[in-house]
């Protein structure tokens, strides 16, 4: 495991929720993702977003979660998923 996130999660309600995200976030799935900080993103996700273990910038290792948003400009989004507060579904392609 080489890969970094900026936040790890080692607490089963947070895990369990960011599981509870990727079931509910289906591949070419027309998405609107309300962030934590306010935000709204929209776009297309290609796949599933991955849950997996991460290393955090102390070299702790724990959970967290990551999808691509296609914004159909040719223009994407890497979202962790730890930073979504809910979604709405928008249809599929």
């Amino acid at each position: 495991m080489a890969r970094t996130a900026p936040r790890i999660h080692v607490d089963q309600a947070t895990i369990n929720r960011l599981k509870e995200l990727q079931r509910g976030l289906d591949a070419e799935m027309r998405v609107e993702l309300h962030m934590h900080d306010g935000s709204v993103l929209v776009g297309m996700l290609p796949e599933r977003p991955n849950v997996q273990q991460f290393l955090d910038a102390q070299g702790n290792e724990g959970t967290n979660g990551q999808l691509r948003l296609d914004t159909g400009d040719g223009g994407f989004h890497l979202v962790w998923l730890d930073e979504i507060d809910h979604f709405t579904r928008l249809g599929t392609y």
